[in-house]
């Protein structure tokens, strides 16, 4: 029988591979909506579409950069998970 620290342990895991997987995406995008912040506030320019689209581009290009790396943590987790499904039936 397997005990409740395997199911934190689990969790635990899981809660680092989310901080892992989204940090390569939205620490780029924070910074971008901060220095678009920052001229926006500089010139008064209050445009919607002018901080919407440069940080959807960041984002593209974090994807682009970032996605194989992320798709392959996702990925040995998730193996990692299938893995240990016996040691839970026993």
């Amino acid at each position: 029988m397997v005990d409740a620290d395997y199911f934190l342990t689990v969790a635990n895991q899981t809660m680092w591979v989310l901080a892992l997987a989204a940090a390569p995406i939205l620490i780029p995008a924070l910074l971008a909506g901060l220095i678009l912040g920052m001229v926006q506030a500089a010139t008064s320019i209050n445009e919607q579409t002018l901080s919407f689209v440069p940080k959807l581009v960041v984002v593209a290009f974090s994807i682009m950069i970032f996605g194989g790396l992320i798709l392959g943590l996702l990925s040995d987790f998730t193996l990692g998970i299938y893995e240990r499904i016996p040691d839970l039936v026993r």
